[in-house]
C-alpha cells in the first residue's frame, strides 16, 4: 500500500544539473556516484537536462518503506513540472521513477513506483502484474523503526541457506505466507479489520520461523499488540527496520508506548475512496 506521506521535490533551472537530497547528499548527473547516476537516468528518461532538484524525505530511508521509490516518483514529478508537464499520466511518472530504481536496486518489480505514484492497496503476483485493491474501510497503521536494516541481499540468502537445508518446511511457509496474503486481499475490499489485524500476526509468525525477524522487532510487535493494535509485522526484508501496525482507530495509543521504548515511529492512513478506480 502507499502510504500518505512519501517525499517532496522541487526542481528549478541551473548550469549544471544536481540533486540534492536534505542536507546531507549532493550529485551531479551523471557523476559517477549512485546518487548522480540515478538522477542523470531520471533525467535521461524525462528527456530533462540543466536543472537541479532539491529533496526532503518524510519517511526513513532504507528501513523497508520504499523511501528510494518515493524520492524517485517525488523527483519524475517535479521533473515533467519543471518542463511544463505538470499533469503526466502516471505510467510516464512510475516508467521514469524505474529508471532511477535501476540503478539502486538492479531489476526491482515496480510495486514500490506502483505504490508511491497512485497510492491505495494493490496485490502483486511476480509474472501476473499489479492488482488493485478496493478498500473497503480506512486502515490506520502505526509504523516505528525497531531496528537497524539488515541487507536485503543477505537476508535473502539466508532464507536460501534454509530452504537448502528444510525445503519442505520453507515450501510450506511459502505457501502460508501466500494464503494469508490473498486472504488478507479479500479482507482489506471486505473492509474486515479484525481478520486483516488476525493475518498480519500469523504473517510474522512464519517470517520469525523463516529467521528473518529479531528480538526487537519481536518486542515492537508484542507492544503495539499489547496497545490496541489489531496485529503486527515486520515489513521490508526484515532482519532490523521497521513494524507496521493496524490500528482500531486512533493509533496513538500505539505511538504511545512505542515512544516510551524510544522508538522512531508515525501513524499514516490510506483511505477508502468510494468510486475511484485505480489502473
Amino acid at each position: 500500500m502507499g502510504l500518505d506521506r512519501g517525499a517532496i521535490a522541487h526542481a528549478a533551472s541551473a548550469e549544471v544539473s544536481q540533486i540534492r537530497l536534505g542536507n546531507q547528499s549532493s550529485a551531479t548527473a551523471h557523476d559517477g556516484t549512485e546518487l548522480g547516476t540515478g538522477y542523470g537516468a531520471l533525467l535521461d528518461a524525462i528527456g530533462a537536462t540543466n536543472c537541479t532538484v532539491e529533496v526532503s524525505l518524510e519517511i526513513p530511508a532504507g528501513v523497508g518503506l520504499g523511501a528510494s521509490a518515493a524520492i524517485g516518483v517525488a523527483v519524475a514529478r517535479a521533473l515533467f513540472e519543471w518542463k511544463g508537464e505538470p499533469s503526466p499520466e502516471l505510467g510516464r511518472v512510475v516508467d521514469a521513477a524505474m529508471a532511477w530504481e535501476r540503478v539502486f536496486h538492479g531489476n526491482p518489480s515496480g510495486i514500490d513506483a506502483w505504490g508511491a505514484a497512485y497510492g491505495g492497496c494493490f496485490s502483486f503476483v511476480r509474472g501476473s502484474g499489479i492488482k488493485p485493491l478496493a478498500i473497503g474501510r480506512d486502515l490506520t497503521l502505526a509504523v516505528c523503526v525497531a531496528g537497524p536494516p539488515a541487507s536485503t541481499r543477505l537476508m535473502v540468502e539466508g532464507v536460501a541457506r534454509l530452504r537448502d537445508k528444510n525445503p519442505e518446511l520453507v515450501g510450506k511457509s511459502f505457501a502460508a505466507i501466500e494464503a494469508l496474503a490473498r486472504n488478507g486481499a479479500l479482507a482489506i475490499e471486505a473492509g474486515d479489520l479484525f481478520a486483516l489485524g488476525k493475518l498480519l500476526d500469523l504473517n510474522q509468525m512464519l517470517l520469525a520461523g523463516l529467521f528473518v525477524s529479531t528480538t526487537e522487532i519481536e518486542s515492537a510487535c508484542a507492544t503495539a499488540r499489547s496497545s490496541g493494535a489489531l496485529g503486527a509485522k515486520l515489513t521490508g526484508a526484515g532482519g532490523g527496520g521497521c513494524v507496521i501496525a493496524l490500528a482500531d482507530g486512533d493509533p496513538e495509543p500505539i505511538l504511545k508506548a512505542w515512544r516510551a521504548d524510544h522508538l522512531h515511529c508515525f501513524s499514516s492512513v490510506v483511505r477508502a475512496l468510494p468510486g475511484k478506480v485505480a489502473p
